[in-house]
C-alpha cells in the first residue's frame, strides 16, 4: 500500500493561506458576534461559519505527519512541515516520522545447539508508510517491539554461541553476520506495517547465569589446550633447526639414541612451564 497526498481541494499547504484562513475564521467569528444581536439569522450562521474555519486549521510539525479521514474514509497525508487548513469535517491522526530506539530487554533462549543464553538487540526504526502504520496494525510502536523480539529468537536459534567449526557463523564470532541477518529478518517482518528499518544489532549477548560457569572453564580448558598446541609446535621446530644446525656445522656427530635424548631434553626445557634447572653429568650416557 502506498501513502497518498492529499488532494488540492482538501490540503491547503501554503503556509500564507493558513495565516489568511486564520484571520478569516476570526473576522467572521467577530463580525458574527457583532451582528448576532441586532440580526441573529444572519449573524448565528457566520459564527458557525467562522467555527468552522477555525477548526480545519492545522499545525504540522518537522518530522511530524497528519494522516486525515474524512467520514472513515482515508483522503491524504500532510507531511510538509508549516501552518495548514484541511476540510474541517475530517480527522487528522500525528503520527511521528522521527527515528526511534527499541532497546529488547536481555531475552533467555537456547541457541543451536540448546545452551540457554541471554541475548539482546537494539534496533532504530522510522514510519516509511503512513497510511500502513496507521491502519495495517493496531499500534506500530508495540508491534515494532514484539516482531523485534520474536526476530531476536529466531535468529539466536539457528547459530551456537561461540565458534564450533569455521563453516557456520557463531553469536559471539560472528557479530557481522548475524547482526545483517536481523536486519533482513526484521525488513521482512515490519514491512506490513510501513516501518523502515535502519539499523538492527547485538546489544549483549552471554550465557544464562546456571551455565556460566561451566562454560567459563570449558573456554578456559580451550585456550590452555590452544596455547600449548602452540608452544609444542613451535619447541619441535626449534628442535629440529638445532639438530639440522650441529649437523651441517660438524660440531658434534650424534648417534640416534643420543639425538632421542637431546630431543627429549630440549623439549622438556621448551615446553615445561617452569624455569628449567640444569644438571651438570660427568659420566657418559651410556655408564
Amino acid at each position: 500500500m502506498t501513502t497518498f497526498q492529499p488532494s488540492k481541494e482538501l490540503v491547503l499547504k501554503n503556509t500564507r493561506i493558513g495565516l489568511g484562513m486564520l484571520l478569516l475564521g476570526i473576522a467572521m467569528v467577530v463580525g458574527g458576534a457583532v451582528l448576532a444581536p441586532r440580526l441573529p439569522i444572519a449573524g448565528v450562521p457566520v459564527i458557525v461559519m467562522g467555527v468552522l474555519v477555525l477548526i480545519g486549521l492545522t499545525i504540522v510539525n518537522p518530522n511530524d505527519a497528519r494522516v486525515i479521514t474524512l467520514f472513515g474514509r482515508y483522503v491524504g497525508t500532510i507531511r510538509t512541515d508549516g501552518f495548514h487548513w484541511v476540510n474541517p469535517f475530517t480527522m487528522r491522526r500525528k503520527i511521528s516520522l522521527k527515528a526511534h530506539n527499541f532497546d529488547s530487554s536481555k531475552l533467555k533462549v537456547n541457541d543451536l545447539n540448546g545452551n540457554p543464553i541471554e541475548i539482546g538487540a537494539v534496533v532504530v526504526w522510522r514510519v516509511r508508510d503512513t497510511v500502513q502504520a496507521m491502519f495495517d496494525v493496531e499500534d506500530h510502536v508495540s508491534y515494532v517491539a514484539v516482531q523485534s523480539e520474536s526476530a531476536l529468537r529466531a535468529i539466536a536459534a539457528t547459530h551456537p554461541y561461540d565458534i564450533v567449526d569455521q563453516s557456520h557463523p557463531s553469536l559471539r564470532g560472528s557479530a557481522d553476520i548475524v547482526n545483517s541477518e536481523l536486519n533482513q529478518e526484521l525488513h521482512a517482518r515490519l514491512a506490513i506495517a510501513g516501518i523502515e528499518v535502519l539499523e538492527a544489532r547485538l546489544s549483549h549477548l552471554a550465557y544464562a547465569p546456571e551455565i556460566a560457569g561451566a562454560m567459563l572453564q570449558r573456554q578456559q580448558a580451550e585456550a590452555i589446550i590452544a596455547a600449548r598446541s602452540r608452544i609444542v609446535d613451535g619447541a619441535v621446530g626449534m628442535v629440529k633447526m638445532a639438530l639440522e644446525h650441529l649437523d651441517r656445522d660438524g660440531v658434534i656427530h650424534l648417534d640416534a639414541e643420543r639425538k632421542a635424548s637431546m630431543v627429549s631434553n630440549l623439549l622438556v626445557v621448551l615446553c615445561s612451564e617452569r624455569a628449567a634447572t640444569p644438571i651438570v653429568n660427568t659420566g657418559t650416557l651410556y655408564s
